[in-house]
């Protein structure tokens, strides 16, 4: 259990830039989030740079910053919503490329569009400046109709990525709200990442392989939405005619998240998390390594924190009980006879286990918020 724990505590001393969650609702970020006018941050340390810059804009309802300093452009960036950055190449205190990377390396900055400009003559400065994160490089002087229309092009693609992040957010604020309507299942999907993440890890899954069991522990189960409720939550055992209802959750989580292609790798942990090794599961009866690798972990993990919390029709069984359930269940050929046991080393590891620790909220959702941070970096 000591390596799940370090697992969601481990990233606490990384204080992230922003203290921002990447799905948090959009009219939850204050006023500035909901302005329909571009903020543009113009970073140059010279006066006339920064005024040509504006002349050219001025015709435009762009909302206009400035900062003279890197550092200041840093400090202004951590509480005001900027859409895009203008930047020179040759600034004091730091480079514009190395401003590139600071802000590229920063979670709630990493998404606005860079424009480098520069006087510096030179293939190798263009090199340089997209290399280290710059969306467009434009060579001094600087001519009107040129710098508005690439403006307005990196514009549009700013307001396409936030509209997709923005949808996102609403898929994670629906899966979130059907655990949330369950008393049952409290910090069900904070369990689940923490869980799915610390087995990931000890498999040497990629940092993408990680962030799509972080996603796989919030939407495994988004297709209940469309579960009716007296079924969704009903007492006791399901009947048989209930029970096949149930079962479309997987298929109307897939078909829910499909349209958004950054969730295609979720898809299949969403779809298959309820197939059992030796085929009888659904929806599809795959058996064995056909079961995609991450529907598998998450299973698991799935299977470990249902076991381990009360519910309507059971109470709530110990660690070391959960565990030996889980290892008949392999005996039986359902689960996958490798990552259960490796599961079952890492909960049973130590003796430090402190159960107040998973229903701390705010310590826990902190936790894999600094977990999400370093996972999307």
């Amino acid at each position: 259990m000591r390596a799940i724990r370090e697992t969601v505590n481990e990233l606490n001393a990384l204080r992230p830039e922003s203290q921002l969650p990447r799905w948090e609702p959009l009219a939850e970020r204050g006023p500035q989030a909901a302005q329909t006018t571009a903020t543009i941050l113009i970073v140059d340390d010279v006066e006339l740079n920064r005024r040509l810059l504006r002349g050219m804009l001025k015709a435009s309802s762009y909302r206009i910053l400035e900062a003279k300093r890197p550092s200041a452009a840093i400090a202004l960036l951590e509480h005001e919503d900027v859409d895009l950055v203008i930047v020179d190449l040759v600034m004091p205190q730091m480079s514009g490329p190395d401003f590139c990377r600071a802000l590229k390396a920063n979670r709630k900055t990493h998404l606005i569009p860079i424009l480098m400009t520069t006087s510096v003559q030179g293939v190798d400065n263009e090199i340089a400046s997209l290399d280290s994160g710059a969306d467009e490089f434009l060579v001094k002087p600087l001519q009107p109709a040129v710098i508005r229309g690439r403006i307005r092009t990196m514009l549009r693609h700013k307001a396409l990525i936030d509209s997709l992040e923005e949808a996102e957010t609403i898929l994670f604020a629906l899966a979130q709200s059907v655990e949330q309507r369950d008393k049952y299942t409290g910090l069900h999907c904070e369990r689940l990442a923490a869980y799915s993440i610390a087995l990931g890890r000890a498999l040497g899954l990629s940092k993408a392989e990680q962030l799509t069991l972080y996603r796989g522990g919030y939407l495994h189960d988004i297709g209940k939405v469309s579960i009716p409720d007296n079924i969704l939550f009903k007492r006791g055992l399901l009947n048989e005619e209930e029970w096949k209802i149930m079962r479309l959750h997987t298929i109307r989580g897939e078909e829910i998240c499909r349209p958004m292609k950054s969730l295609a790798p979720v898809l299949p942990i969403i779809r298959n998390h309820h197939e059992r090794w030796d085929g009888t599961g659904y929806p599809d009866s795959l058996a064995g390594e056909n079961i995609p690798l991450l529907a598998r972990i998450l299973q698991v993990a799935d299977i470990y924190d249902a076991l381990t919390t009360a519910r309507t029709y059971k109470p709530a069984f110990s660690h070391e009980d959960a565990v030996q359930i889980m290892l008949d269940e392999v005996g039986r050929g359902w689960r996958d006879p490798e990552l259960v046991p490796l599961f079952a080393e890492l909960i049973l590891k130590g003796d430090d286990y402190d159960p107040g620790f998973w229903s701390g909220d705010a310590s826990m959702k902190q936790s894999l918020e600094n977990m999400r941070e370093e996972l999307t970096k």
